[in-house]
């Protein structure tokens, strides 16, 4: 099967998409990842083929203040772009990432089925749910009800303008306004982190979370056998600033050692319990007693499907609902707004209180019996010659 795999450049995305192409390799399919050339080396590294995703730079009419247009109207244009380049591989298949949707239109113009992957929980707009990024748990009771009634009311303009802007952005390239929406959605997170709801979409399917390491190497620990603290500041645009900083201050003292994760150039002057760099979070991990993030899916994912509990620093997007999510399947503690002392005494809780190491345990479990990706876009295709 030849699949064209399709992603920006975030790494909260882009990481998904490479995992799912390794799975397909696996499998004896044939994908192609088009995405940002910042990713390109690792990923030929890995035995995936590349190309570029055209498209992303802003255009001097893009109004990004908008996110409607931003979502929808760069999306049509990336699927101009990438349209010559995708139409040469012949693909039978496309995966497209949720906020690159470019592709999922571009698949349409082909005439060519699509899957939609989701690197995080399902954020469809549902009836019996608070609006997503609330952070709120589904309230209970009548009182509960009507609270949620209200909060889909006061957002039920922005759903409907941006569902306006999605259909013109559609017209523009000679698709139909109505959105068919996807063959299927890969839900890649655990099911620890969904929510119930009545509505769930017939072609959505949970399939775990989709990790990939960006790098083979191994960060040096700090000398000792004080517990340690893995420390991974957000790679999202969105994510708290200098978390890094933030938790060397805060943790100075505690008795903990600390590893800082990222991929951006460590900080200077490290005290001697400290070490910082890129990584592989999955081995730092099996060392961990807890971790300190900025609560974004993959991190998260990875840290609970570890077993290993984790306090978030969470900035905007969808860092604030993931981390109330968290805290309340008991894995978490939350740090908003931040503080040295907060942060301090939150990392404390965690490694005194033996309940928050079972609650990442039974997160962990929770991604027995999932659904294979690789199988779910085998179905689609199949469904697709069929008819």
């Amino acid at each position: 099967m030849r699949v064209a795999v399709v992603a920006g450049p975030d790494p909260g995305h882009a990481f998904p998409a490479i995992a799912l192409c390794l799975r397909l390799i696996e499998a004896g399919d044939e994908p192609v990842l088009f995405t940002s050339p910042r990713w390109f080396d690792a990923a030929r590294d890995a035995g995936i083929a590349v190309r570029r995703l055209k498209g992303l730079a802003p255009r001097p009419q893009d109004d990004d203040g908008d996110a409607g247009a931003r979502i929808h109207q760069r999306a049509a244009h990336i699927s101009t772009e990438i349209l010559p380049d995708l139409s040469a591989m012949l693909p039978e298949l496309v995966v497209s990432d949720v906020l690159t949707a470019g592709g999922g239109m571009a698949a349409e113009r082909l005439g060519v089925p699509w899957v939609e992957l989701s690197p995080h929980p399902l954020y469809l707009p549902s009836k019996a749910l608070p609006p997503i990024g609330s952070g709120l748990e589904p309230g209970e009771g009548i009182r509960g009800r009507v609270r949620d009634g209200v909060l889909r009311a006061l957002t039920a303009r922005a759903v409907a303008r941006g569902e306006r802007q999605r259909g013109a952005a559609r017209a523009d390239v000679g698709l139909p306004v109505r959105d068919p929406g996807p063959d299927a959605r890969l839900i890649a997170t655990l099911p620890a982190l969904e929510v119930p709801r009545p509505d769930w979409p017939d072609n959505a399917r949970i399939v775990g979370p989709l990790l990939w390491e960006p790098t083979g190497e191994h960060l040096a620990l700090p000398p000792g056998d004080e517990p340690l603290v893995m420390v991974a500041p957000s790679t999202a645009q969105t994510g708290v600033g200098d978390l890094a900083a933030g938790a060397l201050e805060a943790l100075d003292g505690c008795g903990v050692r600390v590893a800082i994760s990222m991929l951006d150039t460590p900080p200077a002057n490290l005290p001697p319990w400290a070490t910082a760099g890129l990584g592989r979070q999955d081995e730092l991990l099996r060392h961990a007693a807890v971790v300190v993030g900025g609560g974004g899916h993959g991190l998260l994912a990875k840290t609970l499907l570890a077993g290993v509990p984790i306090v978030t620093v969470p900035g905007g997007g969808d860092q604030w609902e993931l981390a109330n999510r968290a805290v309340r399947q008991g894995s978490s503690r939350l740090v908003r707004p931040f503080s040295a002392e907060t942060l301090r005494a939150e990392v404390r809780t965690v490694l005194a209180e033996p309940s928050y190491r079972r609650a990442a345990a039974a997160a962990a479990a929770t991604a027995n019996g999932l659904d294979d990706p690789v199988q779910v876009c085998h179905r689609v295709l199949d469904r697709a010659r069929a008819n």
